[in-house]
């Protein structure tokens, strides 16, 4: 589904991404965990297209989008969900939600969105800037499904968030999941992202370090506690 090959991203001289590799097939989750500032989010704006590579690919479906402009790559399939949720404070949750629909969905039409996420049919008519962390969570995700995507970039979907929200929030990516939607999850909750993904790259200082799957990182307490801070 999603192959990325030797990426390299820059900003200004800062040398970010320096050579990542990684793969999210059909149908998986693949999370990327690191600490701060180690190249996670831009990893995800590298292949959304928000931050251009300056060397490498990135492969959707076996073609190369790397450096196009991020509405041509959310049109062959590709919806992002960035840090921060980044909805419009002053436009209502069906208009949230409409701004990201250049077309009649197919598959994730408005009611079936609703039906998705029951507390935003009950606010649709609510400004963003009226809905708690949870719900205005929910309702970028809900954005992003609008274009039918094939595979999503979920960036720090947990941040700031309580933790039943969060159970929440867990919940609605493995119902995704079985609707067959592939995810590439940045997570600073290392927890969290190894219930929910097959298989989990490592980042530090723009490289990955670790690839493999959740229960093998959790069996390599030299990675976990240089690269994650856990145990020790």
């Amino acid at each position: 589904m999603l192959r990325v090959e030797g990426l390299h991203t820059y900003y200004g001289r800062g040398h970010i991404l320096q050579g990542v590799d990684l793969e999210v097939p059909a149908g998986e989750i693949a999370a990327v965990l690191g600490r701060n500032g180690v190249g996670k989010t831009t990893t995800l704006r590298s292949i959304i297209g928000l931050a251009r590579p300056q060397a490498g690919r990135v492969l959707l479906a076996g073609k190369d989008v790397a450096g196009w402009a991020p509405h041509r790559i959310v049109r062959l399939g590709v919806g992002y969900v960035p840090e921060g949720r980044m909805i419009f404070p002053e436009l209502s949750v069906v208009e949230n939600i409409q701004v990201a629909q250049r077309v009649p969905a197919r598959q994730w039409s408005m009611e079936r969105l609703f039906e998705l996420f029951p507390s935003l049919a009950e606010r649709r008519r609510s400004k963003g800037s009226q809905l708690s962390g949870g719900e205005q969570q929910m309702l970028a995700v809900a954005r992003a499904l609008v274009t039918d995507p094939r595979i999503m970039l979920l960036d720090e979907p947990s941040q700031g968030l309580a933790p039943l929200v969060v159970s929440a929030v867990i919940d609605t990516i493995r119902e995704l999941k079985s609707q067959r939607v592939s995810m590439l999850l940045v997570e600073q909750n290392a927890e969290m992202a190894l219930q929910l993904a097959d298989r989990v790259y490592v980042i530090d200082h723009g490289a990955v370090v670790f690839e493999g799957t959740p229960k093998e990182l959790r069996g390599n307490v030299q990675v976990t506690a240089t690269y994650l801070g856990v145990g020790g």
